[in-house]
C-alpha cells in the first residue's frame, strides 16, 4: 500500500493513518536525508523483532537506532553528556546516527547491546511522524540486494513493488538517497566517525 506524502500540508487524516499504524504496531517504510528506511514504533517490543527477523538482523549482535524528534526527548532514550549534547547540536537534523549508551526507557530487546544509534533526519515527512507519534521510531535502512538495479532502494513505487506485501505502508516521498548516514560512535567519551556517510561532521 502506498501514500503520498508531501514536505509540507499533508491532510491530517493521512498523517493519523500512519500514526494509528504504528501505534498498532505496524512497520512502515519512509523517506529520510539519506535512503529509505523500515521502522516501527520504537517502544514496540514485537514489531522491533517483525523488522529484526524482515532484515536478518540479530539484535545481539547489530546495533539498533531510533529516529528522534527533538534533542529533549533524546535524554529520555539515551545518556547524553555536554560534549555529545553540543555536538548532535551542531550536526542535526542531518545524516548522521550518533551510537550513545542507551538508558532502561528502551525496550528489552535494546539492552543487549546496551547502545542505541540516535537519528534526527533533515526530512520534513518524518520529522512530522516523529513529532505526531510523540515516541521513538525504530529504524533501519532498506535492506539493498548487490544486484539489484538502484531503482529498487530509491523509487517508491518499485519499493513498494517489493516491499509492499511485507510491510503494512510505503510512505512516498519523491526518489530517495543512495548514501547511508555517517554513524559517529559518541559511547567511549571521545568522538569516532566508524563510517563516513553523507554527514561531514562539525566537532566545533
Amino acid at each position: 500500500m502506498l501514500l503520498k506524502l508531501y514536505n509540507k500540508s499533508n491532510n491530517p487524516a493521512d498523517l493519523q493513518r500512519v500514526i494509528d499504524l504504528l501505534n498498532d504496531g505496524g512497520l512502515l517504510i519512509y523517506p529520510t536525508d539519506t535512503r529509505y528506511a523500515i521502522g516501527c514504533h520504537g517502544l514496540k517490543e514485537r514489531a522491533i523483532e517483525r523488522i529484526c527477523q524482515l532484515k536478518g538482523i540479530d539484535p545481539r549482535k547489530h546495533n539498533l537506532s531510533i529516529i528522534c524528534y527533538d534533542l529533549s526527548s533524546i535524554s529520555e532514550y539515551a545518556k547524553v553528556d555536554n560534549a555529545t549534547f553540543k555536538l548532535m547540536k551542531r550536526n542535526l537534523p542531518g545524516p548522521f546516527t550518533f551510537i550513545l549508551n542507551g538508558t532502561t526507557r528502551l525496550p528489552k530487546i535494546f539492552r543487549n547491546r546496551k547502545e542505541v544509534g540516535i537519528r534526527m533526519p533533515d526530512n520534513p515527512i518524518v520529522q512530522e511522524i516523529a513529532r505526531l507519534l510523540d515516541a521513538p521510531i525504530l529504524t533501519t535502512t532498506l535492506p539493498r540486494d548487490e544486484d539489484e538495479e538502484l531503482e529498487y532502494s530509491t523509487d517508491p513505487e518499485l519499493i513498494d513493488e517489493k516491499w509492499g506485501d511485507r510491510v503494512d505502508l510505503v510512505i512516498d516521498g519523491g526518489i530517495g538517497g543512495t548514501e547511508g548516514s555517517t554513524i559517529v560512535n559518541c559511547t567511549q567519551g571521545e568522538t569516532e566517525i566508524i563510517r563516513q556517510g553523507a554527514g561531514w561532521l562539525d566537532e566545533g
